[in-house]
Order: C-alpha cells, then sequence, then structure tokens
C-alpha cells in the first residue's frame, strides 16, 4: 500500500485548483470568525436583548455580503468566461432568429395599428390579395388579379411573413371590393383616324352600360370620400387620348363601376371602340 507524501503538493496544484482552495479557506474562515463575534455577543450580558438581537442580525448580514463580494472576486476570471459565453449565445440566438422575432414585432404591430384584418383586400410590399388568415408569424392572402383588371381570384395562395409589415406600406384596397376606378388602354399605330371623333361615341356607350348602377355609383363614391376624407376620380367617366415617342395613339378609359362587372364593361368598350375604329379607317 502506497503511503501519500507531501511533497507530492507543488506549486502547480496550487495554481491549478487555486479557486476550489480559496473558496473553502474562505467560507471556513468567515464561518469561524462569524461564530467568534456572535459568541462574543450574546456573552455581553451588558446589552439588552433587542439590541444583541438586531446587532447578531447585522452581524449576520454582513458576513454574508463579505463572503459573497469574496467568492465573487475568487471566482472573477470564471465568471467572466460564463458571461462572455452567455452573451456570445444570446447573440447567435438573436442572429439565428432574428426573422421570427421580426415577425413577432410585425404583429404586435398589426395588432396595434390595425391596418386590416380577415375579409380585406390589402397590399403588403409587392403582395397583394384577400387576407384569409392572419396570426403572429404570417398574413395568408388570396390572390386577386388588379393588374389585369379582372379583380378575379386567381387560385394562387400568399403566405406574407409579419416582418413585411415592418419594412413596406400596407395599402387597404377594401373599398375596391364592391366599386373599383377602373381604368385601361387601347393603343393604335398612328393613322389617318381621328380618335378624338371617337370619344363622344364612346362616353355614351359607358353611361349606357352603367345606367343601371350609376345611381349607387355616386352613393358609393360619396361614401368612400367621406370615410377616406379625400377627393376620389368618379363616377363619370372619363376618356383620355395621348401620343407616345413610338408613334401609337393611346384612348385611356375611367370609369367607376361594380368590381365585378369591370372586366365586362372593359370588353363591351373595346369592341365599341374597335368597331368605330373600323368604321372610321374605312371612310379615310
Amino acid at each position: 500500500m502506497s503511503t501519500f507524501e507531501w511533497s507530492q503538493l507543488d506549486a502547480a496544484f496550487f495554481t491549478d485548483n487555486f479557486e476550489y482552495i480559496a473558496t473553502l479557506v474562505w467560507i471556513v474562515g468567515i464561518v469561524v470568525i462569524r461564530r467568534y463575534m456572535k459568541r462574543i455577543l450574546r456573552a455581553n450580558e451588558k446589552l439588552e436583548m433587542d439590541r444583541k438581537r438586531r446587532r447578531l442580525n447585522a452581524v449576520d448580514n454582513v458576513f454574508n455580503l463579505v463572503m459573497f463580494v469574496g467568492l465573487v472576486l475568487i471566482w472573477a476570471t470564471e465568471l467572466q468566461n460564463i458571461a462572455i459565453s452567455i452573451a456570445a449565445f444570446m447573440v447567435a440566438l438573436v442572429i439565428a432568429t432574428k426573422e421570427f422575432i421580426s415577425c413577432i414585432v410585425g404583429a404586435f404591430y398589426k395588432a396595434s395599428t390595425r391596418p386590416y384584418q380577415v375579409g380585406d383586400w390589402v397590399r403588403i410590399g409587392q403582395f397583394e390579395g384577400e387576407v384569409t388568415d392572419s396570426d403572429w408569424l404570417s398574413t395568408t392572402l388570396f390572390e386577386v388579379d388588379f393588374k389585369g383588371g379582372s379583380y378575379a381570384y386567381t387560385g394562387r395562395t400568399t403566405v406574407a411573413p409579419n416582418s413585411l409589415l415592418l419594412t413596406n406600406s400596407v395599402q387597404n384596397l377594401n373599398y375596391m371590393r364592391r366599386y373599383v376606378e377602373h381604368s385601361f388602354s387601347i393603343s393604335r399605330l398612328t393613322d389617318d383616324v381621328n380618335l378624338f371623333e371617337i370619344k363622344e361615341p364612346i362616353l355614351a356607350k359607358i353611361r349606357e352600360y352603367s345606367e343601371h348602377f350609376h345611381e349607387v355609383a355616386i352613393r358609393y363614391n360619396s361614401l368612400i370620400e367621406k370615410r377616406l376624407d379625400i377627393k376620389i376620380a368618379g363616377p363619370e367617366p372619363t376618356v383620355r387620348v395621348q401620343t407616345t415617342i413610338e408613334g401609337y395613339n393611346v384612348f385611356t378609359v375611367s370609369l367607376f363601376c361594380p368590381t365585378h362587372e369591370a372586366a365586362e364593361i372593359e370588353q363591351k368598350v373595346t369592341e365599341d371602340f374597335m368597331r368605330i375604329w373600323f368604321e372610321k379607317k374605312r371612310q379615310c
């Protein structure tokens, strides 16, 4: 059986285990001194019981504080390394969950400003359509054909992250669900036909197609202006003739009409324009 030799305890051992040894010595020293101080106070018969009790409590608090401060100083290097590791972990966590956090913040922004609700037609950045679902992370849209002018559902669904609310403007297009300021253009090569002579016949046709909803359009147009506190185009139709540097004549029609009838009226007006234009062309 081998025997322990104190000579095996060299300076390297104390250096490698300094924190543990210092902690043990510090705690034992504090406990011994505190017990000695409390014994002296208890043995002092000149002190009143209440005063003695307060001093004993003060001794406990002071020595507990000294013990804590000493332990922090002993383990300062290790605590610093732990703090750096925690900070690095938190930074990595924030970077890894940046998009998730942005979506949550976007949800709070949406809840506070209420720019839209389920069933509204909206445009969020480059995405547009009808809101079908909205939660803490995303907003789901049924795509609506705004650019094509048919205002019909395309069958595609877009899931837009709520982080887009923080970096893009949000347009509520809900007023367009019933009536819309619909504009479309017809282009023709520059020729001998004077498009200004077609304006009045086309306006007459538009008024004919709009007769059955004209009164409702006036009231709805006025309602939108009151709600938005702005002046919008309509409800009377307009026609504008323009030219391009490529040598085209552009015939632009704008009318305030029911959204579901916009594409149908556009086709009728386009057909009337072509018929009148070809009649004018043959007369030239």
